[in-house]
């Protein structure tokens, strides 16, 4: 298989948002309140690569899973891909996802927060808890087949069941990795920063589906489009660009058993950010609803893009907003 070929197989514009997740998720552990981090060191930064490395790889490795599933869809929809074109076999492709997931996940067993980090022994042999980011990623990886894999239930033929299986790795748990490589998971404020990516794709993901409609339907695939059409459709997903962002705002008055806010990130900067994807969200949702049958007809509608977008500014702004 040309490198080329293995390249776009990989679709390489949708490996930077689970880096930037990864990252970002990340940062907003390195800021909060419990880091037990005393000082950044070429090591973690080291480990933050690989990690972050390692989500690309995981998403690249579902992306190629995802077109094996979709042979027949794709051969409809998507033609000019390499499955479909015949530039590479079924067999070629599950082998190159299987390389990917393996060198996903394998080396985040080493990716371990304090105080176990130490040594490579000490991250080898650190206690079951400390390795939450390595399982965090298998379910990660379950969940891509979960998705696409008829024998595990292909949730993608059922629609906002596959938006959940989307929304629950690319979100929930995605920033919850991130977290896991420098703080504790035990507590609620990474889950709860999830909660934000999870509802935001549980609705955003759908953007994708109108333009493949009418494949989707001759397949039997019940995408929210094809379930309901695609006004009605786009009416369903347009809340989900607007309001997760208020639970920025809501966690900084919300209080835990010690009296603090919750989000203990910069209060001036997660508001701002609420804002402003707020704005960008409402924005989005006129793109949409102006004209919900132009989705079907083009491959990246606006809307798309601006999911893509919007996901990469809040996780980045999250991040800053917790470093600074």
């Amino acid at each position: 298989m040309r490198f080329k070929t293995a390249l776009e197989l990989c679709r390489p514009f949708t490996l930077l948002p689970p880096l930037l997740g990864i990252l970002s998720g990340s940062a907003c552990a390195w800021g909060s309140a419990h880091n037990l981090h005393s000082s950044f060191s070429l090591s973690l930064l080291f480990w933050l690569v690989l990690g972050s490395f390692c989500a690309s790889l995981m998403n690249a490795a579902s992306n190629i899973i995802n077109q094996v599933y979709d042979l027949d869809i794709d051969r409809h929809n998507k033609p000019g891909r390499p499955i479909p074109r015949g530039e590479v076999s079924v067999k070629a492709a599950m082998m190159l996802s299987y390389i990917l997931y393996f060198f996903a996940i394998v080396p985040v067993w080493w990716v371990v927060p304090p105080p176990h980090d130490a040594s490579l022994a000490d991250r080898t042999f650190a206690p079951l808890p400390y390795h939450a980011c390595f399982f965090i990623f298998f379910a990660g990886l379950a969940l891509t087949f979960i998705y696409s894999a008829p024998a595990l239930g292909r949730t993608k033929r059922n629609g906002f069941a596959a938006n959940f299986t989307i929304a629950l790795a690319r979100g929930e748990l995605l920033k919850v990795a991130g977290w896991a490589m420098i703080a504790n998971v035990m507590v609620f404020e990474p889950w709860y920063l999830g909660l934000i990516f999870f509802l935001f794709l549980m609705g955003a993901t759908s953007t994708k589906d109108f333009s493949d409609m009418e494949g989707d339907r001759r397949f039997d695939c019940m995408t929210l489009p094809v379930k309901y059409g695609a006004e009605k459709a786009a009416r369903m997903i347009a809340p989900f660009f607007i309001f997760p962002w208020a639970l920025l705002p809501i966690g900084l008055i919300i209080k835990t058993s010690d009296g603090k806010p919750l989000l203990t990130g910069n209060p001036a900067l997660l508001i701002a950010l609420s804002a402003i994807l707020t704005a960008w969200g409402i924005y989005t949702v006129r793109l949409i609803l102006r004209d919900p049958k132009a989705l079907t007809t083009t491959e990246n509608h606006p809307s798309w893009k601006h999911m893509y977008l919007m996901m990469m500014f809040a996780q980045i702004g999250l991040g800053l907003a917790y470093l600074i």
